[in-house]
């Protein structure tokens, strides 16, 4: 249960949190959720992960989705060197969920330092 919620809550705060600051704000949203509730190291880190893959993944297809993938073709030629924007959006979800997974990891050590 405590998984779940950790998963909407960094999701929701995520998303709030990018609407107002920089893309790494998921970066503290992760931190904050995973210090608040107690988990264990790996499920922090796999909250943090999932909640923003699914997050950034979503959003981004969304995103690209709505314009047809006119930028996204464009992009992905430029970074991944091929012409594939459904893969440029799995890189954009990795990011985050790295960047979120690692973290919860480092709040969830801190919760365990205290």
């Amino acid at each position: 249960m405590k998984f779940f919620i950790s998963l909407i809550l960094t999701m929701l705060l995520s998303f709030a949190a990018c609407l107002f600051l920089p893309w790494w704000s998921i970066a503290i949203a992760a931190f904050v959720v995973a210090a608040l509730i107690p988990q264990k190291p790996f499920k922090a880190f796999l909250t943090g992960f999932v909640a923003l893959f699914i997050l950034w993944g979503g959003i981004s297809f969304w995103i690209s989705n709505n314009n047809d993938h006119i930028l996204a073709h464009k992009v992905s030629q430029l970074l991944i060197k091929m012409d594939n924007p459904y893969l440029l959006v799995l890189t954009t979800a990795l990011i985050g969920a790295l960047v979120a997974g690692f973290s919860a990891l480092a709040g969830s050590y801190l919760r365990k330092t205290k």
